[in-house]
C-alpha cells in the first residue's frame, strides 16, 4: 500500500504543487485512520484482576491470550500470586490511556470485550504480564499471538519469574 500511495505522489507532484498542498491533508487522515484500523484508545478506570479492565467508558475488557491467577471469583478463592498479578496490572494500566486492539473474536460469553491493550508507550500488557511471570497463556482457543504467548511462558517458567519462582522447572 505504501508503494502505492508513493507513486501516486510522485505522479501528482509532477503535474502542480498546488495538488499535493491540498490532497497531503487529506492523505496524512487517510493514512491515520488506515493505521488504527480494528483499534480504540480508551482510558482505564480500573483493573477489576490481573486479566480485566474497567475502561472509563462502561467497558469490561478481557485481555486475549492471557489467564492471571484468580483474586475475585465469587466461588473460587485467592489463587497464589492472584494479588501480586493484580498490582502488577494496576501498575502497568490503572488510569491510563491504552490502545485497545481487537482478534476474530470481539465479544465473549460473558458480554465483556476481548481485547489487546497496549500502553501508548508501545509496551503490549497481554504479553508483558506472561513475560513477567504473572500470568499463564491461554490456549484453549485460538488468537493471533498463540504462539508467541506459549513461548513467553516457557521462559519465563525457565528463568523463574513471578509465579514460577519456586516451582520446579
Amino acid at each position: 500500500m505504501q508503494r502505492k500511495l508513493n507513486h501516486t505522489f510522485e505522479k501528482l507532484r509532477a503535474k502542480k504543487p498546488e495538488v499535493i498542498q491540498i490532497l497531503l491533508p487529506f492523505l496524512f487522515i487517510t493514512l491515520l485512520f488506515t493505521s488504527l484500523y480494528g483499534q480504540d484508545v480508551t482510558k482505564v478506570k480500573r483493573v477489576i484482576d490481573g486479566d480485566t479492565l474497567h475502561l472509563t467508558n462502561g467497558e469490561k475488557v478481557r485481555l486475549i491470550g492471557v489467564n492471571t491467577p484468580e483474586t475475585k471469583h465469587p466461588q473460587k478463592p485467592v489463587e497464589y500470586f492472584g494479588k501480586e498479578a493484580d498490582l502488577f496490572t494496576k501498575r502497568m494500566v490503572e488510569g491510563k490511556e491504552v490502545r485497545l486492539e481487537y482478534d476474530w473474536q470481539r465479544k465473549d460469553k460473558y458480554r465483556r470485550t476481548l481485547g489487546y491493550v497496549y500502553l501508548l508507550d508501545g509496551t503490549f500488557l497481554n504479553a508483558e504480564i506472561i513475560k513477567q511471570g504473572y500470568g499463564f497463556a491461554e490456549i484453549r482457543f485460538p488468537f493471533k499471538y498463540l504462539e508467541d504467548f506459549r513461548r513467553y511462558e516457557k521462559e519465563a517458567r525457565e528463568n523463574r519469574r513471578g509465579l514460577w519462582k519456586d516451582s520446579e522447572r
